[in-house]
């Protein structure tokens, strides 16, 4: 494979990972707020600025980015309309056999908000990375290499 296109490869899954955190923590309100994910997404922001030490232009593309990501996170949520993921799961293996064709409803409806939501994504966060100078983007990608963990309160 070419070497630029390995490094835009590992470029893409690096914000998938970056981004991942971000929607990942969306879920976990960590006694922020009342749930609103808007006061949520802004505190996001802040702090990842912060670290990253980010111009208002580039808040605003990493905005745009957990936006995206929000957005996506609730369309796999009410991707089959039927309420709860957790409950949706558990339902297959209510009888006596999985139901296979739910199974597979279920898989099908979720990999399409996946797809139908991807390129938003891609494209948000290509602008977000791109936006980051060359040490802005080692800070990325060391965070990455420590699989996702809390940024060093030291740099």
């Amino acid at each position: 494979m070419k070497h630029w296109i390995k490094r835009t490869l590992f470029g893409f899954a690096g914000l998938a990972v970056v981004a991942g955190s971000i929607a990942g923590c969306a879920g976990h309100r960590h006694g922020w707020g009342s749930g609103d994910s808007a006061e949520f997404r802004t505190r996001m922001v802040e702090r990842v600025g912060s670290k990253l030490e980010l111009d208002a232009a580039q808040k605003q593309k990493l905005t745009v980015l957990a936006e995206k990501l929000q957005a996506q996170r609730e369309a796999m949520r009410g991707a089959s309309g039927a309420g709860d993921p957790r409950s949706q799961f558990k339902a297959l293996f209510a009888g006596n056999k999985l139901d296979q064709a739910a199974a597979t409803r279920l898989v099908d409806e979720k990999t399409t908000a996946v797809r139908n939501g991807s390129p938003e994504i891609i494209a948000a966060a290509a602008d977000f990375f791109d936006s980051l100078n060359a040490e802005q983007q080692q800070k990325v990608r060391d965070f990455m290499d420590r699989g996702g963990r809390r940024w060093r309160r030291h740099g």
